[in-house]
């Protein structure tokens, strides 16, 4: 793993919470994203050299609402950026990592991700990414 590529926030109101981190940073998002796939619609902020990924759930059975039914609002994920996601499960799986979906899938930001159980994790939800290319 190369870095914290981002870290993600389950958000009830995409809309108050972009306008609560524009506040926090000083600086409007700088891109707004639905994952259909995913039931989710994003928003990112920089912070500094920092990604922040706000989540909304846009279906009742998605993650993201599930998430905030059982925990509330707040941090959902660490991303980490990888060179190459596939490797990257195969050597997790070997090392005893449960992971959700054993191929990559499209994600928002113009990324392939795969995330991590986090009974796995310390109970952490831990996602790969790697560039889209």
């Amino acid at each position: 793993m190369k870095k914290i590529e981002h870290l993600g926030i389950a958000v009830k109101d995409l809309e108050a919470s972009n306008r609560l981190f524009e506040k926090l940073f000083g600086t409007p998002h700088y891109k707004m994203e639905e994952v259909a796939s995913e039931g989710v619609k994003t928003s990112f902020f920089l912070a500094g050299p920092n990604k922040i990924e706000l989540l909304e759930a846009t279906t009742p059975d998605s993650p993201i609402a599930k998430f905030i039914e059982k925990k509330g609002e707040g941090i959902h994920h660490i991303a980490f950026e990888v060179d190459d996601i596939k490797a990257e499960i195969a050597r997790l799986q070997k090392e005893g990592f449960v992971v959700l979906n054993e191929e990559p899938k499209r994600g928002a930001d113009n990324k392939w991700v795969a995330f991590l159980h986090p009974k796995t994790t310390n109970g952490v939800l831990i996602e790969l990414c790697q560039e889209r290319v």
